[in-house]
């Protein structure tokens, strides 16, 4: 086998273009395939050994206020296993440096440190031992500068305290900060403080008629999850309960699950794609090769080799590819994976992220990057193979060749003969020129689809946030008031419009299907909050009926007309039924909008506001904000900017590293189908190029023949690549139709032109190594070669 070797390496050492555009491709299908893989499996396990350590709750449930008494109610139903009850209460804060005001959720702990469940992680600092002291969350921390003994204020109950931090920590409850309403954290307005229960529920004048707000449990292993969120429900309705739900519906969760999901889904699509590339260009060169060395294929079986040797020497320049690729694949994939997981880090708060490739992760890898490579050069081994040694000792027999379509036409006299040469080729050889369009679409597709998601982010954060989302800041009151309050809020500093709105916790019924939203009641004349159909056309709120979110409506499946069942978890908690009036669409969260008017019908109270749209004059901000932090109240302020910021900033941070990849990785897709392409050509067609130098064409001429049908190629695989992109890109919204979010399906001409410039960068740049080859062309010696 030493001489098989040798020609192998022979081989390897004359086809070292097209070998290395080939082990670049496995090399990004291994790395993707690694990067995905092995960030998922990070995740999971760090968000598994975080629940499990920190006892993370399995079912929650809100309450208006319950007295401690109540555990132990709790804690006898059927397959309850362990019971946290707490006190919850947004407030707001006033942080130095900071000028506008923030939001602090107050969260109550055991006097000393105990286990409990949704278990604190004290990064910095110690315990609180007074009644002013507090735990502050990590990022709320870092994102003000905030160290220990740092001290914030906050109104409790319609009182300045001053707040002394003296730690920070971390809670498996808020892995993903944000305040259930907002769809990216915004650390700097928005914080955890974890205070003392005592001292909270006093705060709170709760000792009397019930201190807690919160209760949540974990179940015994053979428990049924539906079972106890009913049993909960049941006993927690006269204590105000505002619905139980579980672990899989906990804001912070969800988002976590949905990424990791969505990583396990990408392992598989994107390294598809690349391995699917790489086995169909070795399937080319694989082919190539067999044909040119029909003689040498049958001087091995004329001196002994059986058909195994020689399938196994074409096999073997199959696995130094991909042994290659692996190798260097696996390098860059554990970079991509160590940045994506730090990535993830800035986003999602654990106590030890740590980030490791499983062995079982590199096998894999390899395995399938080998499977797919021998799967695409099957058929040229089986050729190599079955080609019996007399028949190997004669050439190829000359194509048969007819007229082509432009022949027949009669319009060969409008085409120069070069032309007429690349259309001749072209129709001659249908399937190999499919083949490399398909190839280049495929890398246009991926270029498309990388610009998309910045496409999607941008579109979203227009259309949800300055399309639907007008104001400037939205205030929640920490109770319903009256509407003298609406007027009132016309004497803060720079507030030029001010609409109210009604919010409503209830459960939405049709049928068997049950959704814990929420209605909330805006007047129809509001301008600050719109609501939109599909094509973003404004859709009337009726005086009567409830209109659901499109996402809602899907989820409910209930459409126009149809009469929902209202559980009202508020008040009286009244059950009503409603009609559907109207369906609208929105991209973040689940939502059901009615007439404000009505639904303070519905709830037989007067005209009630749980807070209110601000559109204020910015040159009076300052003032604004100064006095909100003052205003009683008020239990939260969202500022649109702010959430537009951080949108932004996503965008560059996350959605700029992750197009850069995508383009790379496309464009060595590009460069491989292309320069592949060509380089096949070249060698298909040595001798004709050669015979006409020979008979006088230029070598612009004869690069003009053998670039121009790679040319017209490009041409094809454009729009190809425009329509497959967009359809990677439709299939992608699929995979983010979630109920926190959703993407729109935006792909902008900025997205084509940018794929469109990178395509023809690499297809110059191909171009340009296969004229330097032309140039080169040794006549002498090609029109030797026996045909």
């Amino acid at each position: 086998m030493k001489a098989l070797n040798q020609k192998l390496f022979r081989d390897l050492l004359h086809m070292r273009g097209q070998v290395l555009a080939i082990v670049l491709i496995v090399a990004c299908g291994i790395a993707s395939l690694v990067t995905m893989m092995s960030t998922y499996d990070s995740l999971k396990l760090t968000q598994d050994t975080y629940y499990e350590q920190y006892r993370f709750a399995e079912v929650f449930m809100q309450l208006k206020r319950a007295p401690e008494s109540l555990v132990s109610r709790i804690e006898t139903l059927p397959g309850v296993g362990a019971v946290q009850t707490r006190v919850v209460k947004d407030v707001t804060l006033s942080v130095a440096g900071l000028v506008e005001p923030a939001t602090g959720r107050l969260i109550s702990i055991p006097e000393r440190p105990t286990p409990m469940l949704n278990d604190l992680f004290i990064r910095t600092g110690r315990y609180p031992e007074r009644g002013d002291e507090v735990l502050a969350s990590e990022a709320f921390a870092k994102a003000n500068h905030l160290g220990l003994n740092d001290t914030v204020g906050a109104i409790i109950n319609g009182r300045w305290q001053t707040l002394r931090i003296v730690g920070t920590a971390l809670s498996p409850e808020y892995v993903y900060e944000i305040r259930g309403t907002e769809l990216v954290p915004d650390n700097e307005h928005f914080g955890l403080l974890w205070m003392q229960q005592d001292a909270l529920g006093t705060a709170f004048d709760m000792k009397a008629r019930g201190p807690l707000t919160m209760s949540s449990l974990r179940l015994m292993p053979e428990a049924s999850e539906a079972e106890a969120i009913f049993q909960l429900d049941q006993h927690l309705e006269t204590y105000g309960g505002l619905g139980a739900f579980g672990r899989e519906d906990q804001v912070s969760n969800k988002f976590i699950s949905e990424e990791i999901r969505m990583l396990s889904a990408q392992a598989v699509l994107v390294p598809s794609i690349f391995l699917g590339i790489a086995a169909f260009l070795l399937n080319l060169v694989l082919s190539r090769l067999v044909s040119t060395q029909r003689d040498q294929i049958a001087v091995m079986k004329a001196f002994g080799y059986d058909n195994m040797a020689v399938g196994m020497h074409y096999l073997k320049l199959v696995m130094v590819v991909v042994i290659l690729g692996a190798i260097l694949g696996s390098g860059l994939g554990w970079r991509l994976g160590w940045g994506m997981t730090r990535l993830y880090a800035d986003f999602y708060h654990f106590p030890l992220l740590r980030y490791e490739i499983r062995p079982a992760v590199l096998l894999m890898a390899l395995l399938v990057s080998g499977g797919a490579a021998i799967l695409g050069a099957f058929l040229a081994v089986q050729r190599a193979v079955t080609l019996p040694p007399a028949e190997a000792m004669r050439p190829e027999p000359p194509a048969i060749y007819h007229p082509t379509l432009v022949e027949k036409l009669g319009l060969q006299r409008w085409f120069s003969a070069p032309s007429r040469i690349i259309l001749r080729n072209l129709e001659r050889r249908p399937v190999q020129g499919l083949l490399s369009v398909v190839g280049i679409a495929v890398a246009i597709a991926i270029l498309v689809l990388g610009r998309y998601f910045t496409d999607a982010m941008d579109a979203l954060v227009d259309i949800q946030f300055r399309t639907i989302q007008r104001e400037d800041i939205t205030l929640v009151f920490n109770n319903p008031l009256s509407a003298q309050a609406q007027f009132d809020l016309y004497h803060l500093p720079g507030v030029l419009r001010a609409e109210p709105f009604r919010t409503v916790p209830a459960r939405l019924r049709f049928g068997h299907l049950s959704e814990l939203s929420g209605i909330t009641g805006v007047a129809p004349t509001n301008e600050l909050r719109r609501l939109l159909d599909r094509d973003r056309n404004p859709v009337a709120l009726p005086p009567e009926g409830v209109v659901l979110s499109t996402k809602l409506s899907d989820l409910l499946q209930a459409q126009l007309g149809d009469e929902l069942i209202v559980e009202v978890l508020e008040g009286e908690r009244p059950t009503r039924t409603v009609p559907v009036t109207g369906i609208f669409d929105e991209l973040v969260g689940i939502s059901a909008y009615m007439d404000i008017h009505a639904l303070n019908r519905l709830m037989r109270e007067g005209f009630t506001l749980s807070g209110a749209y601000l559109q204020v004059d910015a040159r009076q901000q300052s003032q604004l904000y100064a006095q909100l932090k003052q205003t009683p109240v008020v239990a939260s302020v969202a500022l649109r900017q702010s959430t537009i910021d951080q949108f932004n900033d996503i965008i560059a941070e996350s959605m700029g590293g992750f197009t850069t990849v995508l383009v790379g990785f496309a464009s060595i897709i590009a460069f491989g189908v292309v320069y592949n392409a060509a380089r096949i050509a070249l060698s298909e067609r040595g001798r004709e190029l050669a015979t006409l130098r020979i008979i006088g064409f230029t070598r612009g001429e004869i690069a003009f023949i053998l670039l121009g049908e790679q040319a017209v190629l490009l041409v094809l695989a454009i729009p190809v690549g425009f329509a497959l992109g967009f359809g990677l890109a439709a299939l992608i919204t699929n995979f983010y139709d979630w109920e926190l979010f959703r993407f729109p399906l935006v792909v902008t001409p900025a997205s084509y032109a940018f794929a469109f410039v990178v395509i023809m960068a690499a297809a110059l740049v191909s171009g340009g190594i296969i004229r330097r080859q032309l140039n080169r062309l040794d006549l002498i010696a090609v029109l030797k070669t026996r045909e």
